[in-house]
């Protein structure tokens, strides 16, 4: 089985092309930075991934999608092997994308791309009062708790 799932962001507008022909079948290209869970230091933050898709999903990528879109996509991965030339075997991977959808609101988008929704300074501390319901924890509590 090959099968990937993927989130990311597109890291510039994609590039689209039609195939010669009867019927001309269009292609479009483009690069997908993809967040690593895990970050080491001194290590990147992502993983840039370049993506094909065909026919009226490519039509759907020109017309909607931009430099900063979060998308989800779904598709296979093949290798992209040649030689150079220089007679230099070059490796390379691409994903073949079966499936394509927004992963935020264009609202989101628009509003900060890649931004988190709240700012870590604008939530209330636990001794604040957040008028939310929940009982606010009186300093030196914690030595009576159960758990800590």
């Amino acid at each position: 089985m090959n099968k990937v799932i993927m989130m990311g962001r597109l890291t510039r507008d994609p590039e689209v092309r039609y195939s010669q022909g009867a019927s001309q079948t269009a292609i479009a290209r483009f690069s997908l930075a993809v967040d690593r869970r895990w970050k080491r230091e001194g290590e990147p933050d992502a993983d840039f991934f370049n993506c094909t898709v065909f026919g009226r999903q490519a039509d759907f990528v020109e017309k909607y999608l931009r430099q900063g879109t979060k998308v989800v996509i779904t598709g296979r991965i093949q290798n992209d092997n040649y030689t150079n030339k220089e007679g230099q075997k070059v490796y390379s991977v691409q994903i073949i994308v079966d499936e394509i959808e927004f992963a935020e609101s264009k609202n989101a988008a628009a509003s900060g791309a890649g931004a988190p929704a709240y700012q870590a300074d604008s939530r209330p501390s636990p001794s604040q009062a957040a008028g939310d319901g929940f009982m606010s924890i009186p300093d030196g509590a914690e030595e009576e708790l159960p758990f800590n």
